[in-house]
Order: structure tokens, then C-alpha cells, then sequence
């Protein structure tokens, strides 16, 4: 009688590793490790000293299941239900977008502004998963936060991450379209991550990033509705000399920085790169 195959950690990724490469998935080896680490509830690292280990029959059948998702070109952190970000760990859903690194700019931006007061008031545009105003509030003590989101399931989504960081105490939430929530109101920062996908280039992504929320992709046509809208609206909204602080997309800074200069509303009007040296941000302050 044939024995079973015995799977070891190292014997399950390589051939995970081969398996995903074959759907053409762009970094099967990462993925792979990470889908592991979270079903036998370890880091990548340990699974490197535990290389040698055979796996237990119920793990292996549960990262069975994550795989055919990920096959299937599931985001990993939708499959794993969490993504780091700023050093923190949140909660993602498919009612969010999936935070990216690139963001990490916009909350470094609105630090460096924002660490200067004494108890600065931050909107955040768009929340999705909280994870910029989350992190805003985790690294500025004294500042206090609005989270707006067109979206009561992403609400729901900030809120939990919200709770776990222990920053809930300090943080609103109001549904509604972009600033309209809030007008009335007046606050020290505006943070916006927009969609600004244009519409004609949509069916060229990722398949995985189509398996995002559309409305937190894309507002159509251009990429630029989103902003122009930001740009007028948020000059009530915002204290003499508080700042409206956008994440752009490739080629965007440009227009939007214009947008704001356009409104004769905003100066001191900036635009910072990434790490990658792409135009990422832009942020300009109420005279």
C-alpha cells in the first residue's frame, strides 16, 4: 500500500511557488509564504526555522483553500482579511480599497504639518479601511479625527480598525458624498485619497485591483472629478490656514496643484514624491 506524501513547509511552497507562477501570478513566492505564515498563525521568518516541518492535515487542507482563491486572483489581503500599514495591522474587506504603500506619503505629509499644533482637527476623504486616519491618530496623540465615507460598510470596516488601535475615543464617522458631511464645519487638515482612475483605463488593470471597490477606483472620465470638487468644497471647510493634503496618480500632481492655484483660495501649494521619485502628493494651505 502506497504512503501518503508527507508536506513539509518547504515541500508545500516550492510547489505552491511553481503552482501560482503557472496563473501568472507576479510574486507567487511572496504570496505563498504569506498565505502560509497566516494559516499555521506565524511570521514568514519562522517559517524558514520550521522549514523541515510536515504540516497538519487540517492546515494543509485550509491552505489548500486559500490557494485556489488566490489562483482565482483574490487579493491576498481580502484571502488573510488584514494588511500592514504604517507599522500597524488592519482589518481589509472587500468593501475597501487595500491600503498601499504609496499612502504612506499622504499620512507622512499631514505628520509633518499636523505635529506642529496642539490638538489638530483631521478629515479624512474617503476613509475606506480608516487606515490613514487610524494611523494619523495612533502617531499623533493629541489629534482628533473625522472619518467620511460614502460607504456605511467601509464605515464599519474603519471603525473596527478604529477599536483595535485604541483611537475610537478620538475619531467620528459620517456617511455621506466626499465633504458634505461636514459643511458647516471647519477643521485644521483635509486628507484625501480620491479615486482618480479614469474610466478608459480601467480594463487595463490588474485583476486583482478589479476586484477592489469601483467607487474607490475610479469617479470616471478623467480621474480629476474628485479633486475639482475637493479643491472648491474645502475651502469652507477648512481653518485659515489649514491644509488640503491629496494623493494623486502618475501625472496627475501637475493639474490638481493648478486646480488649487486656480481657486486663488490656496497657497504655499506643494508636491512631494514618493520613494519611487513619482509625483504622489499635493498639499496646499488656506490663506
Amino acid at each position: 500500500m502506497r504512503e501518503a506524501k508527507v508536506w513539509t513547509v518547504g515541500g508545500v511552497l516550492q510547489w505552491t511557488q511553481r503552482y501560482l507562477a503557472d496563473k501568472g501570478i507576479d510574486n507567487p513566492r511572496l504570496d505563498a509564504e504569506v498565505l502560509l505564515a497566516h494559516v499555521i498563525k506565524t511570521d514568514r521568518l519562522h517559517l524558514y526555522v520550521d522549514f523541515h516541518k510536515p504540516l497538519q492535515a487540517a492546515e494543509l487542507e485550509l491552505y489548500r483553500e486559500l490557494i485556489k482563491q488566490r489562483a482565482r486572483r483574490i487579493p491576498v489581503a481580502y484571502i488573510t482579511g488584514n494588511k500592514e500599514f504604517m507599522g500597524l495591522s488592519f482589518l481589509v474587506t472587500p468593501a475597501v480599497l487595500i491600503p498601499r504603500p504609496d499612502t504612506e506619503i499622504l499620512v507622512e505629509t499631514v505628520m509633518r504639518y499636523a505635529k506642529t499644533q496642539n490638538e489638530p482637527l483631521i478629515i479624512d476623504v474617503g476613509t475606506g479601511s480608516g487606515a490613514i486616519i487610524v494611523s494619523l491618530l495612533k502617531l499623533l496623540p493629541a489629534a482628533r479625527g473625522i472619518a467620511l465615507d460614502i460607504s456605511a460598510q467601509a464605515l464599519a470596516v474603519a471603525a473596527e480598525n478604529a477599536c483595535r488601535q485604541e483611537v475610537l475615543v478620538r475619531l467620528e464617522f459620517m456617511e455621506g458624498d466626499l465633504l458634505q458631511p461636514v459643511q458647516g464645519r471647519q477643521v485644521d487638515f483635509i486628507a484625501a485619497n480620491p479615486p482618480y482612475i479614469p474610466a478608459g483605463d480601467l480594463a487595463g488593470l490588474e485583476p486583482e485591483v478589479r476586484k477592489e471597490p469601483l467607487l474607490a477606483l475610479s469617479p470616471g472620465a478623467d480621474g480629476l472629478h474628485c479633486y475639482r470638487r475637493l479643491v472648491r468644497e474645502s475651502l469652507p471647510v477648512l481653518r485659515p490656514q489649514g491644509r488640503l493634503i491629496c494623493e494623486v496618480g502618475i501625472g496627475q500632481a501637475g493639474p490638481v496643484a493648478q486646480l488649487m492655484r486656480e481657486t486663488q483660495g490656496y497657497g504655499d501649494i506643494e508636491i512631494i514624491r514618493d520613494y519611487g521619485g513619482i509625483e504622489r502628493v499635493v498639499a496646499g494651505r488656506r490663506k
